[in-house]
Order: C-alpha cells, then sequence, then structure tokens
C-alpha cells in the first residue's frame, strides 16, 4: 500500500484513538458524583478512577490541595500550576496522534490488510495502541512532574510512576481504533494493485524467530528474576537529579517478576510461568510469520513488528493471569483488568532489540527482498 493510500486510514485511527482518550478523561469527573458508588463499589470506583486521570485535564485530582504548592502565593500559585498540567495534558494528546499516526503509517504501508494480511494488521495496530500512549505519556511526563510543584525531588521516581500511569484505557481504546483504521484501510485499498505474500525460506523464518524469542527471554526469564530485579533496582544510585533510577531501569527492561517455587504453591507456579511462556509462544509465532507479512522486510518494519508482537504476548500473558487470579471475588471485577497494558515500556526497548536480532538473522540467513519488475534483467 502507497503512503498516498495509507495516510487517510492512519488519520483516522490517530483522531479516533486521541478523541477516545479524551472522552475517558472527561469521563472521570462522573465519578465524583453522588450516585457513582450505587453503581459501583467504592474500590472499584477509585479503581476506575485510577485508570481515567491520566487522560482527564481536571487538575483538581492530580494536584495537590493542601497549599504546599506554593506557599504565600495563594491563587496565583496554584493557577501557575494547573496551567503547566493543562499544558502536560495538551502535549499528551498530541503525541498520541502523532505517535499513532506514524506507527499505523508504517504498518498500513508494510503490512496493508489484503491478501490474507487482515488479521495480522489489525492486531499490529490494536497493540501499536498502548505503546502511542506510553510514549506520549513519556514525553508529557517533565510537564506533569513539574505540575506538582516538586520537579527537583526524586525525579527519576516520579518519572517512572507518571509512565507506568498509561493503564487499561489505551487497551481498549486501541481495539476500537484498530477495527475502523483496517475497515478505513481496506476500502482504501481498493482498486490498487494486490502485494502477493513474500515466500520466505522457513528455516530462516524460524531462526530469526528464535533469535529475537531468545532476546525478549533474556528481560522476561534472567533480568526479571527476583534477585537480579532487585541487584538492577539497588546498584546503581546515581546523583542530584539522576539519583534513584531503580524504578524507571525496572520498568524498561522487565517484562515480568518472579522467583523459585518455594515462595508459593507448586501448582500455582506453574500456572504463573505458564502465563510468561504463552508471552514467548506468542512472540515467537510472530516473529516467524513477520517476515512473511511484510511486503518488505526492512528493518524498521521488523522493529515496529517486533514490538507489536511483544505487546499481543504481553497482553495473552496478563489475560491468563486474570483467569488465574482470584481478584474479582475480593476486588470485584473492574480489578480484573488492572494489570493490562502494564510492562509496554520494557515491551519497546527489547521489541526494538528483538525486531532488529531478526532482521539481522535474516539476512545472514540469505533471505533478500526479490527485486522490483522494473530492474529484474531480462
Amino acid at each position: 500500500m502507497t503512503y498516498r493510500r495509507a495516510v487517510i486510514p492512519a488519520l483516522v485511527g490517530g483522531l479516533l484513538i486521541t478523541l477516545l482518550l479524551w472522552w475517558a478523561g472527561a469521563s472521570a469527573q462522573a465519578l465524583q458524583l453522588r450516585g457513582s458508588t450505587s453503581v459501583f463499589d467504592v474500590d472499584s470506583v477509585n479503581e476506575l478512577r485510577r485508570w481515567l486521570m491520566p487522560w482527564s485535564y481536571d487538575s483538581s485530582a492530580a494536584l495537590p490541595s493542601d497549599g504546599s504548592l506554593d506557599p504565600g502565593t495563594g491563587t496565583g500559585g496554584d493557577t501557575r500550576y494547573a496551567s503547566l498540567y493543562s499544558t502536560a495534558m495538551q502535549i499528551r494528546f498530541v503525541a498520541v496522534f502523532a505517535f499513532f499516526l506514524a506507527g499505523a503509517l508504517l504498518l498500513l504501508r508494510r503490512i496493508p490488510p489484503t491478501r490474507g494480511r487482515t488479521p495480522g494488521t489489525l492486531v499490529a495496530l490494536w497493540a501499536w495502541g498502548p505503546v502511542s500512549a506510553t510514549l506520549a505519556v513519556t514525553v508529557s511526563a517533565p510537564w506533569l512532574i513539574a505540575s506538582r510543584g516538586r520537579g527537583s525531588y526524586r525525579v527519576l521516581p516520579q518519572l517512572a510512576g507518571v509512565i507506568a500511569s498509561s493503564g487499561p484505557v489505551p487497551v481498549f481504546a486501541g481495539l476500537f481504533t484498530a477495527l475502523l483504521t483496517v475497515l478505513v484501510a481496506r476500502v482504501s485499498a481498493k482498486g490498487a494493485e494486490p502485494l502477493p505474500r513474500r515466500d520466505v525460506p522457513a528455516r530462516a523464518a524460524r531462526l530469526a524467530a528464535s533469535v529475537g524469542t531468545a532476546v525478549v527471554a533474556l528481560s522476561l526469564v534472567i533480568l526479571s528474576y527476583q534477585s537480579v530485579a532487585a541487584w538492577i533496582q539497588t546498584s546503581f544510585s546515581g546523583a542530584g537529579l539522576l539519583s534513584e533510577p531503580g524504578d524507571l531501569l525496572r520498568q524498561w527492561l522487565l517484562l515480568g517478576a518472579w522467583a523459585g517455587p518455594s515462595t508459593a504453591p507448586l501448582g500455582h507456579w506453574l500456572l504463573y510461568r505458564a502465563a510468561d511462556g504463552l508471552l514467548l509462544a506468542v512472540v515467537w509465532w510472530s516473529l516467524r510469520l513477520l517476515p512473511g507479512l511484510l511486503t518488505r522486510t526492512t528493518a524498521p518494519g521488523m522493529a515496529v513488528g517486533a514490538v507489536c508482537a511483544t505487546v499481543l504476548g504481553l497482553l495473552a500473558s496478563q489475560v491468563l493471569h486474570m483467569a488465574i487470579d482470584d481478584t474479582a471475588s475480593v476486588w470485584g471485577p473492574v480489578h480484573m483488568f488492572s494489570a493490562l497494558g502494564g510492562g509496554v515500556p520494557a515491551a519497546l526497548t527489547f521489541g526494538v532489540t528483538a525486531g532488529l536480532a531478526a532482521f539481522a538473522t535474516l539476512r545472514l540467513a540469505g533471505d533478500r527482498d526479490p527485486l522490483p519488475s522494473s530492474v529484474v534483467p531480462a
């Protein structure tokens, strides 16, 4: 699919996910109404508020109201910090639109929803929704931290907390966005010359998928082990504004958390390890299919595709965790979905690395894109 045909569905998707997240944030005020606890219990209301507040323009719930922002200046100080918060949210929504647009353009260009590629395009765009939201939250984090009036205090832990606040909302918004984007893309692709599926050597595809999955397993199996994660948390002290980087490092490096079977009953421990195995299986299978789905095997296409594969594996693992955990009966049904969308920063780090490693493996294994018909010698 040419960029001219891909830009319309990408724009539609970018606008839709931005509007959905804005609408979700605007709905946060409804949870403060008196009747909200008659529909949901108190714990569920608080959890829903936690989901929606990262996308809300309402600064009253996000900024301190104890007068600690700017002593001695009164309303003027509060207004200044509220203005910073509004700026942070404006940057966040613009960034969501820009990041989704850029990713959707690349995905629709390299995995057009034609010739059996539609399911792959759909799940890739869905996975790209939480990634776009995480990148937008990261970009807007400095303004949000400054709006709290304690911008120079424990900057990196504050940054880690803001990045982790994206929550499950982008997962649901990304699903609706992907469905509409694929629908518009299929309409846009009508009349275009269909691009055949590439014939990738099976051995090269399996080897590339294995190398990429090994990169993801480095985070999930080795770095996420309890003692290694504790070492990452405590071994880097930093100084000044860069002090206490442990939380931020764990967020961008760890796809999970696990310990030996002595910490839980063996049956439960094996079930949780099965969720980790499901993540790796989804990543391997996605990377195995990815070169054949791409119209051309390029480094950016493999990197973005591997990020989407890793996020899909995370979502599959989190859904299995939801089935294993008994949080619904204790905390209510809303808490079942609380873990959705977690781990996306680490998926971004190791997804890009896995995609580039898989791309290099494909090249070393002898897979090459066919030459266009115009340059093939007679």
